[in-house]
């Protein structure tokens, strides 16, 4: 299974997009998974359904910053070239979905949701992008990835 449909079928087993992204990179990560998808769970819905960056972006991000993250708070030179590589993850996801802002990508007006999860039923995924969306956000992480010689 490519990291694309391990991470879309973990979207469709009800883990929400930023733990599909740690799902899909799992063996990237320097923590137990557990933990992984204990730390991506507050991101889902745009982050705990504000509607705001959507999960699968933040899960990039998650997952570059176990490989390429800085610890020392006086490392400049880290944090400049970690935020670099954000920013061109992020340029490139817009580039390729029209957005980063779940609400934007779901075609909603509202910017902060009722807390209460939707039921995950076949409707519900009639209806969502979501899927989609998290599969280009892995294919565009591996991608970027393989430029930068951390994956073959």
């Amino acid at each position: 299974m490519t990291r694309k449909e391990k991470a879309m079928q973990s979207f469709l087993d009800g883990y929400n997009c930023a733990q599909c992204m740690m799902l899909a990179f799992e063996d990237m990560l320097t923590i137990d998974v557990d933990t992984a998808l204990k730390i991506a769970s507050p991101f889902g819905g745009g982050m705990g359904r504000l509607r705001e960056v959507c999960g699968s972006v933040s899960g990039m991000f998650m997952v570059l910053g176990f490989i390429k993250g800085y610890h020392e708070p006086g490392d400049f030179d880290g944090k400049r070239e970690l935020y670099e590589h954000i920013q061109e993850l992020a340029r490139r996801y817009e580039e390729a979905n029209g957005s980063i802002i779940c609400r934007e990508l779901l075609g909603l007006n509202v910017k902060k949701e009722d807390a209460t999860p939707e039921k995950r039923t076949e409707e519900y995924y009639k209806k969502r992008p979501c899927a989609e969306k998290i599969g280009s956000a892995a294919e565009i992480l591996e991608e970027y990835l393989k430029e930068l010689h951390l994956i073959a």
